[in-house]
């Protein structure tokens, strides 16, 4: 039916026609109410009996009506009257996308303006749970004041997220197998007749970008079955075969946008803003504003940057790089840097800056994209003011692997710059500071400290294995030095390798990284800690903790092992000082809120020990040494079915480890349970024959079967060997106090410094 001007639709009066589509008509009204003129779309009276279409017109409604962004179509109204359903819209004065491009093709820099405020709005309707399934120019209106509008919500796939407990409902009136949209500018899946997700409107962008600049569409055959087949095969004729004009930058965006693979294009359309904006700059560089409001900045968090490349086995490095610079900033004085436990709370996601900087307590954001493929290196990274809510810095870098390391620098000097930090001679040295220039050595390194990290056996071994292959490639690289003489170190305790072999090679290592570079923390926290377990040089580990600490005070891991060191002397205060300061620097990582557990044992406030480790389990469930610490704190306050229960569950973690499995027989012993301390200590002498394990679990079952003269047979074993545990426990364990007032105990006590 054909609305004739001053008929009534409603409360709204018909002013004139505008258009026509296959979804319906679109009058010129007046909203006598608001005084206003608005767009009404009216269904075709011939569809009014095809329940698809009926559908799909009140999905448009439901879709458009739960957004609300600046490139997107604003809806006012939905009604009927007389059997005509309509919808009402704000009216826009312009043209459509199509009508230009019509004209010629659009310059670059229009072109990715464009493209910028449609990935935008496609990313606010994305969150919504809304794909758009037939992006084109027809449904793109760029308006007379400047503004870029998406239209013509009729085939969207609704799918609103879950709020108050409700499931999501699917709204979409297309079944499955059934091929919608335009042809030209359909994805492949769509193209098939499979789901379309967010990434089908990406590819149908890249279509519309493509065309904007080309002057011709990207998928073009004579026939629609011929233009189908070629979106399923062709690649788009590349940019300078048909005289293009444009950065080389935006041909690869609009390429990632087509690639035929959901997986293998831009994973959102929040992710291609960000590109579009950082390529928007002059020569991909923003200019540094400072704030309108003239606050002091002096707060900044860097969120995990995002693996572009989705591929897990390259997480390591995204996370190294954010971990690396980071570490970086932390050299400026002026500048308080979230620490990475809190920062890390946001991998994987895709926060509000806004929200995650009032989260954070700080003023600036810094957040980036990381991809490789081959030798190629890819980062976007933006600084955001999250009190203005405005970009201060943003740049796009696109080099090879080997140029990371001048990356990281000049992203930590132009934030610098852009907060107007004057910085001493000491830091400006310090940011320029590189530790290899061998790009390959660099990510062997962090693949080393991404399986150190996870402080088990296996993981130990792995790292051990990278930092050995970053040696081959820089025998110079002092870090990998150090992250080595960890590992080895590590393993010598866990008795994974004879001990007087692991801690030969971790002092052969450690010598190396001190030699190297002797102003490298990490270097003399790792001699300290060789000299606490390897040495029981209680005097010098405590120098080179303090030096360790004085190089870089933000080096958590020094803190960390310093409080355990002070422990074990019975130094509780000065322990209780360092195990706060780790936690300060990390206070949402679980090793560091176990240490104060650790500390809080050696000093018997077994409470205290309960407390905190509980609060890293509640972080990190899986942490053995928290169960571990958690069991043998609630066996020193009698709470035998607890202990047992957590000591258990640290034996699952980590299976049949004998320094776990003797936490666990002793628990046993005590309690009465001596038909499973029998079992236990049975399997680790067994194991015993075959190889090196921890001595002093077997005198902890042997101290709890009564077994005098056994457990002291295997301490003065574990006194020859250099147990780790020994050294740990020796002092203060309530466990061995039965043992403590014999002679041969107070002996090795003796003769580890420790009486």
């Amino acid at each position: 039916m054909t609305l004739q001007a001053g008929a009534r639709l409603g409360p709204y009066e018909i002013l004139s026609a505008i258009g026509a589509g296959g979804m319906g008509e679109v009058y010129r009204a007046r909203d006598p109410r608001l005084a206003r003129d608005v767009a009404i779309k009216v269904r075709p009276e011939h569809l009014s009996q095809d329940p698809q279409a009926l559908a799909r017109f009140d999905c448009e409604a439901r879709a458009v009506a739960a957004l609300s962004h600046p490139n997107i179509l604003a809806i006012f109204d939905v009604g009927t009257d007389h059997g005509v359903g309509y919808v009402v819209t704000e009216l826009l004065e312009g043209e459509t996308l199509s009508a230009r491009v019509a004209r010629g093709a659009l310059a670059w820099r229009k072109t990715a303006e464009i493209g910028l405020a449609l990935a935008e709005g496609l990313a606010a309707a994305h969150l919504k749970g809304i794909v758009h399934r037939d992006l084109k120019p027809d449904n793109i209106f760029l308006t007379i004041d400047g503004r870029v509008k998406i239209l013509d919500f009729g085939l969207a796939r609704f799918n609103p997220p879950e709020t108050n407990g409700e499931k999501k409902v699917t709204q979409t009136s297309v079944p499955a197998g059934t091929v919608m949209g335009t042809v030209g500018y359909m994805s492949p899946e769509q193209v098939r007749g499979a789901t379309v997700g967010p990434s089908g409107d990406i590819f149908s962008l890249g279509c519309v970008l493509y065309e904007m600049i080309a002057g011709r569409q990207a998928f073009r055959g004579p026939s629609s079955a011929e233009t189908l087949s070629a979106i399923l095969r062709d690649t788009p004729v590349d940019f300078g075969t048909i005289g293009v004009q444009a950065p080389p930058e935006l041909e690869r965006l609009i390429l990632h946008c087509l690639e035929k693979s959901p997986e293998e294009r831009f994973q959102s359309a929040r992710d291609l803003a960000f590109d579009l904006k950082a390529l928007l700059t002059d020569s991909g560089v923003s200019t540094p504003t400072q704030p309108a409001s003239g606050n002091v900045i002096n707060s900044i968090a860097v969120l995990p940057f995002t693996n572009a490349s989705r591929e897990p086995d390259t997480e390591y490095f995204s996370e190294g790089i954010t971990e690396s610079i980071i570490n970086t900033l932390t050299q400026i004085s002026q500048l308080r840097v979230t620490p990475r436990s809190k920062a890390f709370r946001y991998r994987g996601k895709e926060p509000d800056p806004q929200e995650a900087g009032r989260e954070l307590n700080v003023r600036i954001l810094l957040t980036g994209r990381v991809m490789q493929r081959g030798d190629t290196l890819v980062v976007s990274t933006e600084l955001v003011d999250v009190v203005e809510g405005s970009q201060i810095w943003g740049e796009r870098y696109n080099r090879k692997l080997s140029d990371i390391f001048a990356v990281e620098e000049e992203i930590a000097r132009k934030i610098a710059g852009s907060l107007r930090m004057k910085l001493t001679r000491e830091e400006t040295q310090r940011l320029a500071k590189r530790f290899t220039d061998d790009s390959e050595a660099y990510q062997l390194y962090l693949r080393g400290r991404h399986y150190w990290a996870k402080r088990t056996p296996d993981g130990m071994q792995k790292g051990l294995g990278y930092f050995q292959l970053a040696i081959e490639k820089d025998p110079e690289y002092a870090l990998a030095y150090a992250g080595l003489a960890d590992c080895h170190g590590m393993l010598s305790i866990y008795c994974v390798v004879q001990p007087r072999e692991g801690w030969s090679k971790a002092k052969a290592a450690v010598a190396a990284a001190v030699a190297l570079d002797p102003e490298l923390a990490e270097g003399h926290t790792s001699l300290a800690f060789i000299k606490t377990f390897a040495d029981w040089d209680w005097v010098g580990a405590s120098k080179e903790f303090e030096l360790a600490l004085k190089l870089n005070p933000s080096y958590w891991v020094a803190a960390y092992w310093y409080a355990m060191h002070l422990g074990m002397c019975g130094k509780y205060d000065e322990a209780e000082r360092q195990a706060a300061r780790a936690q300060e620097l990390e206070p949402l990582l679980p090793m560091a809120i176990w240490i104060g557990g650790c500390v809080s044992f050696a000093a018997r406030r077994f409470s205290d020990a309960i407390d905190r480790c509980s609060k890293a389990i509640e972080i990190d469930p899986q942490y053995p040494l928290a169960r571990l610490w958690l069991g043998i704190a609630y066996q020193a306050e009698s709470r035998h079915e607890e202990a047992i229960r957590e000591l258990e569950r640290a034996v699952g973690l980590l299976g049949f480890l004998p320094f776990f499995a003797g936490f666990l027989g002793h628990a046993y012993a005590v309690t009465g349970k001596h038909a499973e301390a029998q079992k236990v200590l049975s399997e680790m002498l067994a194991l015993a024959e075959r190889k090196h394990i921890d001595a002093f679990s077997v005198a902890l079952v042997y101290a709890g079967l009564g077994e005098r003269d056994h457990a002291l047979d295997w301490l003065e074993n574990a006194y020859d060997n250099h147990s780790g545990w020994l050294t740990q426990m020796a002092k203060n364990d309530p466990r061995l106090d039965g043992l403590r007032p014999d002679p041969r105990f107070q002996n090795i006590l003796w003769r580890m410094g420790l009486h």
